[in-house]
């Protein structure tokens, strides 16, 4: 594997699929489903549920699959909201560090670091991203911000199924909203120009000190005809705790060059 598609399936591993085991979705709310709101109450429920906290530390398992090979790793998560998403796997051999102006990491596997902005993020999905979005992913927010004015709303298999009212000429965006606890189930993006197609699943969510956070994720990945499913559990959440961040590239690391 040579450095570049060996940085393409960590990237993928530690930021794009932070998703866990598939398991039965749990509600994180009481109540039956309520498919008889509007546009603007389904958009102020979900807003209302995403998870207020200050810090959020977390282990997550990750399955990483493709070409029906799998791995499996086990990764430390820190963030500090809207401020820094830190990343490090067992033994300190792979550290990230995300912050609204860049994104770091390193690789003791080989000697490699990366140390730019967000424009290799933005190519691996088709979309241009920034800290917001990926912070939204690892959420369960909406990745681009939910308005009535610019989305349509209709009901798909007992769900409310949000798209823009005028699709992106890059891509073709989807959202599903639970209606029982108006969390999002699933984000899809296609393009059908690039053959290719993305779906974030949140298969099920956890309560912590009265926030909900992602318990399971699954994301699947369709470029071509290579097929790749990241699978993650997001264990020991804990919430507003005094963390820190470190993060130093080692000396004599070679910098990996994008093209």
């Amino acid at each position: 594997m040579n450095k570049t598609t060996f940085f393409k399936s960590t990237v993928a591993l530690c930021f794009l699929a932070f998703l866990g085991c598939k398991s039965t979705k749990s509600v994180t709310a009481p109540g039956a489903s309520d498919l008889s709101l509007s546009t603007k109450e389904v958009i102020k429920a979900h807003t209302k549920q995403s998870p207020n906290f200050k810090t959020l530390q977390c282990k997550i398992k990750v399955i990483y699959t493709q070409d029906n090979k799998s791995q499996s790793h086990t990764i430390t998560m820190r963030m500090q909201k809207d401020e820094v998403i830190w990343l490090n796997s067992a033994l300190n051999l792979i550290r990230a560090k995300i912050t609204p102006e860049k994104v770091s990491f390193y690789n003791k596997l080989d000697n490699t670091y990366f140390d730019g902005d967000f424009g290799y993020l933005s190519q691996l999905l088709g979309t241009e991203l920034d800290f917001k979005k990926v912070q939204n992913l690892l959420l369960g927010d909406a990745l681009f911000e939910l308005d009535k004015t610019t989305h349509d709303m209709s009901i798909h298999n007992e769900a409310y199924l949000f798209q823009p009212k005028n699709q992106m000429r890059i891509f073709e965006l989807f959202y599903i909203i639970n209606p029982a606890h108006f969390k999002m189930d699933s984000q899809q993006l296609s393009q059908s120009n690039e053959a290719r197609f993305l779906e974030i699943d949140y298969l099920s969510y956890q309560m912590v000190d009265k926030q909900s956070v992602p318990e399971n994720l699954k994301i699947f990945v369709l470029e071509g005809d290579e097929e790749t499913t990241i699978e993650m559990g997001f264990k020991s959440v804990s919430l507003n705790e005094n963390l820190r961040y470190p993060f130093k590239i080692p000396s004599g690391f070679e910098e990996i060059i994008l093209d």
